[in-house]
């Protein structure tokens, strides 16, 4: 019984979903490669080689690098999560029981590639420690946010400013463990880890009913992918690009930020093209 009430809990769907994502092949991303290969045509050997050391900020690299790099890792990830979908479209109703989970697992698996790919371009830290290593609670805390901003979610986008202020206000290389795990912000990483889950029960609906044709239902998922994917990675980037993160700053120590703070809500006025968690938001 306690096993059937947690798998219908929106909250822990959605935390259960993000730990099989990050631990399929090839979702997470090595910073130094990414970085060397996103920057290698564009910037001196030292700016890369601070990039990595330090940060993209630090390296004085120009904005519109880095914004011509996320680009392309958007439109990369773009369309390999659309063919990608539009093959598991292909089956038809008699696999739908395998390709449906399978489909939706790559989605958000590429959700997190993108996530972790315009983070290091905008000067976040080193979110997986290693290719086989747990992801520890401040890393899911983080990228539950991301995912948060990619669906449009205003307590999301408040709580990533606040996370990328504390690093950038103590100039550090980790993650704000406290606030992430047991602070102010965690309240926000569970109220938007539930929304999700009720977010990702939407997708699989949708993605069950647009593989029930073969051959047609390739089309429509791979289409349905492609709408979707791409605003939603667009939204990360635009609120990434624009933090205090992305601001040349001096040496970045390696330290733990401890300082926790108070999330507030945007003002009324700033959220005309964002979302709450109780929104409706398009599902893919």
């Amino acid at each position: 019984m306690a096993m059937s009430k947690g798998i219908e809990n929106p909250e822990l769907r959605f935390s259960a979903a993000l730990v099989r994502a990050a631990n399929l092949p090839g979702v997470r991303i090595n910073r130094e490669a990414y970085l060397r290969q996103a920057l290698g045509r564009h910037c001196s050997e030292e700016q890369i080689r601070q990039a990595i050391e330090e940060t993209p900020a630090a390296a004085g690299i120009p904005s519109e690098v880095l914004d011509k790099a996320a680009n392309d890792s958007i439109s990369y990830e773009t369309t390999k999560a659309s063919a990608l979908s539009a093959a598991a479209g292909i089956p038809g109703l008699l696999f739908l029981p395998a390709t449906v989970p399978a489909d939706v697992a790559q989605y958000f698996g590429h959700m997190l590639r993108i996530a972790q790919k315009l983070a290091y371009l905008y000067s976040w830290p080193d979110l997986f420690s290693g290719e086989n290593d747990d992801m520890d609670d401040a890393t899911k805390g983080v990228l539950t946010l991301f995912i948060g901003v990619m669906f449009g979610t205003q307590s999301a986008n408040a709580a990533v400013g606040k996370v990328a202020g504390l690093m950038s206000k103590q100039v550090a290389k980790k993650l704000p463990q406290k606030a992430l795990t047991q602070g102010v912000i965690y309240p926000i990483v569970k109220k938007v880890a539930g929304y999700l889950g009720v977010q990702m029960t939407k997708q699989t609906f949708a993605k069950t009913v647009s593989k029930a044709i073969p051959v047609v239902g390739a089309v429509v998922s791979g289409g349905l992918t492609l709408a979707t994917y791409l605003p939603m990675a667009k939204r990360l980037k635009k609120h990434l690009s624009g933090l205090d993160l992305t601001k040349p700053t001096h040496l970045v120590v390696d330290a733990e930020v401890v300082e926790d703070v108070e999330v507030h809500e945007p003002p009324a006025s700033g959220r005309a093209q964002q979302h709450d968690t109780d929104d409706t938001v398009p599902s893919a």
